[in-house]
């Protein structure tokens, strides 16, 4: 079958030209009808920039960036927030710079960077970031000191990142682990966070671990097993909380997907629940990022081209209800849902690599479509569009 029969939808879309400065006269509210893109470009004089790109349908602006804001320096745009948080700030990570950005979104049309950080005491190379229910940022950071030696921490940040506390990660029990990212459990005093190498280094990372939310306390390291592959286990990705609030899945960037039991007791433990085929890294393929929307589960899965929605009703047996296939050449990556409503944007790599594309997910049935893949006139040569994000409404 061919790539473009593939598709779900014909795109019909007339981009005009963006701008690479605010537009209009004043001020406007935020109206959940924009994406923050955060775009590497390593050949750009300006380095890497927060683009905001118009999403609403019925806008004269639809598809065209509105407003940028340029950091000067490029360290390889990366992540940024998994959602808007509430607020005005958003931080977006540099990771290979080992620097992060808080940038001001109150205006969308005028974003603006408040200020930048890169350690937080001795933890460096800050990775993922959620909110507290104080407000305040909980944070990963992969390692101490300047090289890549000694496992960092979880860290509590203000919403400036300057550092409140922070507790260090290494565990005999993983001593290839480097914290990567996080969810949070408020009602259950729990942080589960997880151990991916972002260096690509030898490190074989196999668990997740567990804190207390109150005063940031390591209480345990766990070691996922593998499953029938033998290392499904292996460099351990994205913790997600389910819509029941309480039931926590880990997944891996070789595929597997864990159901973690036993949180606040003596002996958490995990047990595989899915594994997508892998092969190897050679080709970009891994397990990304994943959005959990009501009872739907969403995955990018780049070996497959595709992504995969289940339903969660039952954790222990995600139910599969439907799969997006992408083109041969599309690697998808990066996903994150709209806060309150049903639509889903995606980065990713290969023939994905300079655009962002809408999806729309039916809070119903779990059948994802694709609504519109937007190429628009990036401020920069080589544009990498990495970690994105709605505005809330």
């Amino acid at each position: 079958m061919s790539t473009a029969s593939r598709r779900t939808v014909a795109l019909m879309l007339f981009l005009a030209p963006a701008c690479a400065t605010p537009a209009g006269d004043g001020p406007i509210e935020p109206s959940g009808n924009y994406v923050y893109v955060w775009v590497g470009d390593a050949e750009s004089p300006s380095g890497d920039y927060l683009a905001v790109l118009d999403v609403d349908s019925l806008s004269p602006s639809y598809g065209t960036i509105v407003a940028n804001v340029s950091t000067g320096r490029s360290g390889g745009a990366h992540h940024v927030e998994h959602v808007m948080p509430q607020g005005d700030r958003l931080l977006v990570n540099a990771f290979r710079a080992g620097e992060t950005f808080v940038i001001n979104v109150g205006d969308p049309r005028a974003p603006r960077i408040e200020t930048s950080f890169t350690n937080a005491g001795p933890y460096t190379f800050p990775h993922s970031f959620e909110r507290t229910p104080t407000g305040n940022v909980l944070a990963t950071f992969q390692n101490q000191g300047e090289g890549h030696e000694t496992p960092g921490g979880l860290v509590e940040l203000d919403s400036l990142g300057n550092l409140i506390r922070g507790s260090d990660a290494a565990d005999p029990t993983d001593p290839d682990l480097r914290p990567y990212s996080l969810a949070i459990l408020p009602q259950d005093d729990i942080v589960v966070t997880t151990t991916g190498d972002m260096q690509q280094s030898d490190l074989a990372p196999k668990s997740f671990q567990v804190w207390r939310l109150s005063d940031l306390s390591l209480l345990h390291t766990v070691i996922l097993p593998p499953g029938p592959r033998g290392d499904e286990n292996i460099d351990v990705a994205e913790p997600r909380v389910l819509e029941d609030g309480k039931t926590v899945i880990v997944t891996t960037f070789r595929c597997g997907m864990y159901r973690v039991e036993g949180l606040g007791t003596e002996t958490p433990s995990a047990r595989l629940i899915h594994a997508f085929p892998w092969e190897s890294y050679e080709k970009d393929d891994d397990c990304a990022l994943p959005v959990v929307m009501g009872r739907f589960w969403v995955q990018t899965v780049a070996p497959t081209h595709s992504l995969v929605v289940f339903d969660m009703s039952d954790p222990d047996r995600p139910l599969q209800v439907s799969e997006l296939q992408l083109g041969d050449a599309d690697l998808p990556h990066w996903i994150s849902g709209e806060v309150g409503g049903d639509r889903i944007v995606l980065t990713g790599r290969g023939t994905l690599e300079h655009k962002v594309v809408l999806l729309r997910l039916d809070r119903e049935t779990g059948a994802l479509t694709l609504t519109a893949e937007l190429t628009p006139e990036w401020p920069t040569g080589a544009p990498r569009p990495h970690g994105a994000v709605f505005s809330r409404p």
